[in-house]
């Protein structure tokens, strides 16, 4: 059971390294959902190892329970720590993960309730700042943010190469990934490691949804790179109404960015060759490995609690009297 227990926890602290090297093998599109799913699935793995460590192999909440703790498995002196501590883990991660949701719809709610009166041209709001800034801020219709700023720092073309770029956004509801990204960095330390190549994946995934709709890779290259100089040597004027997981062209490794656009287009189907196959397996090695330990952990459990209140199996009746 213990191993069973701690490999979820530890797994992505291995998988975060393999993830983002991975993740540079393969077309935006293809990363930016292996990486999404690596990190929902790592962080629901190890919240159920704690959880499965935690309450029920506590003394006093096995006895609530009508279960016998002596039955229960692991009577080695570092169960009670153990379990003690993973019970203070998950009632840490239940505050702060509620709260991070919540705290993504509230901006969500400031930003649109701003817009509700403001003229806008179908899914484009113009924001009168002069701070540079455009996004893409998600919901039912999406909207395209810009701001005066932005506008006059491009010309025409490059605005139609920005507007492209943030569409593109609502359209593959990237801010969905982000949203999973951060939830599962609050379950699991290691796997913040996983939200900025995951951010670049979505950005790039933009650009070349941008260089499609526009035609012209060397211009989505300078309109990104003409955006981020712009928004970046602005000076700040205080914090806007720009939720966090409102993407936006200015967002990333830019210059990296404009590297790819200058090259051939992107890949569309995932390499083949000895690297990207090695760290697919690894990964996927990873991700069954973690899998695999909190289901055996949970059905280790479950035989326990079986023992523990007096049954023989999953076949067996349960007897009232004494054995």
């Amino acid at each position: 059971m213990i191993y069973a227990v701690w490999l979820p926890l530890l797994v992505p602290f291995l998988a975060g390294p393999l993830a983002r090297r991975g993740a540079e093998q393969l077309p935006p599109r293809v990363a930016a959902w292996a990486l999404t799913v690596l990190a929902a699935v790592l962080a629901v793995s190890s919240t159920a190892a704690l959880a499965l460590a935690g309450a029920l192999r506590l003394p006093f909440v096995a006895t609530r329970a009508h279960l016998s703790p002596a039955l229960l498995g692991d009577a080695s002196p570092v169960t009670d720590p153990a379990a003690a501590t993973a019970v203070v883990a998950l009632t840490a991660l239940s505050v702060l993960l509620p709260r991070e949701i919540h705290r993504h719809l509230r901006e969500l709610r400031i930003a649109r309730e701003e817009f509700a009166d403001v003229p806008h041209a179908g899914d484009l709001y113009v924001r009168h700042d002069e701070r540079p800034d455009a996004y893409a801020l998600p919901g039912r219709p999406g909207r395209v943010v810009v701001t005066t700023g932005m506008l006059r720092a491009l010309d025409a073309r490059e605005r139609e190469v920005l507007f492209a770029h943030e569409r593109a956004h609502l359209a593959g509801r990237h801010h969905l990934f982000a949203v999973c990204a951060e939830s599962a960095a609050a379950l699991h330390p290691a796997l913040r490691a996983l939200r900025a190549p995951l951010s670049y994946a979505l950005e790039r995934w933009a650009d070349e949804s941008a260089a499609r709709a526009t035609g012209d890779r060397a211009l989505t290259a300078r309109a990104v790179g003409r955006a981020a100089l712009a928004a970046h040597s602005a000076s700040p004027a205080g914090p806007g109404p720009r939720p966090r997981f409102a993407l936006g062209a200015t967002a990333g490794p830019v210059p990296r960015r404009v590297a790819a656009l200058l090259t051939a287009p992107a890949r569309t189907r995932v390499p083949r060759g000895p690297l990207p196959r090695v760290l697919a397996c690894l990964l996927l090695a990873s991700v069954a490995l973690s899998t695999a330990a909190a289901l055996d952990a949970a059905a280790d459990l479950h035989t326990g609690i079986e023992i523990a209140q007096g049954e023989h199996g999953l076949g067996e009746p349960r007897y009232s009297g004494s054995r």
